[in-house]
């Protein structure tokens, strides 16, 4: 007996289910954001596993990166099955997705970076040392993930609530300041333009 159904052959001319039943094309834009949001995730998976071979974040208790990102990935699958609701065949409740107090969290642990960082001169560079460049990708996966999201509807009436999008567009910051300390801890300096 098959123990489960990985393939359903469902999706093999082109369309897929949304959360509720509605068939919509692989193309939609609905599709697009919440696939950006699991690309995100999984690049913060890939970053989570390279920072425990080179622990310079995992040392710094009093930041907490890895604790953090492992808070955010469990955000993203939540963010994610919001975006893949259909809002007219399903109801979800915005505050399963996100709430005020995600967006605090996000917004503390960006002060508590940002304060141990000195002031920026000019634009920098992604790069710098291997996770300060994946948490680049990371970030610059994070602002497609929030245009995406932007193209399904206005951020006031994306299924009802605009903290999504405020979350998403958080934890670009956060991961732009997290960029900057890793590099900073590991080479010492930024690279600037």
């Amino acid at each position: 007996m098959k123990k489960s159904n990985v393939y359903t052959r469902t999706g093999d001319a082109g369309m897929t289910s949304l959360v509720g039943g509605a068939r919509v094309p692989k193309t939609h834009p609905r599709l697009e954001a919440y696939g950006t949001i699991d690309e995100l995730n999984s690049f913060i998976g890939l970053l989570v596993a390279e920072m425990t071979d080179a622990p310079t974040l995992r040392r710094t208790s009093e930041t907490n990166i890895l604790q953090s990102l492992s808070v955010i990935q469990s955000k993203l699958f939540d963010i994610g099955a919001y975006l893949a609701t259909d809002p007219e065949q399903t109801s979800f409740t915005p505050a399963a997705a996100v709430t005020d107090e995600d967006i605090k969290y996000l917004e503390e642990a960006i002060d508590l970076i940002d304060d141990k960082l000195p002031k920026m001169k000019s634009f920098v560079i992604p790069g710098g040392c291997k996770t300060a460049a994946l948490i680049h990708v990371c970030r610059t996966v994070c602002r497609r993930a929030e245009r995406a999201m932007f193209a399904i509807e206005t951020p006031n009436s994306l299924n009802g609530s605009s903290l999504p999008i405020t979350y998403i567009n958080r934890l670009s910051d956060y991961l732009f300041v997290m960029a900057r300390y890793e590099c900073i801890s590991n080479t010492g300096s930024e690279v600037f333009l």
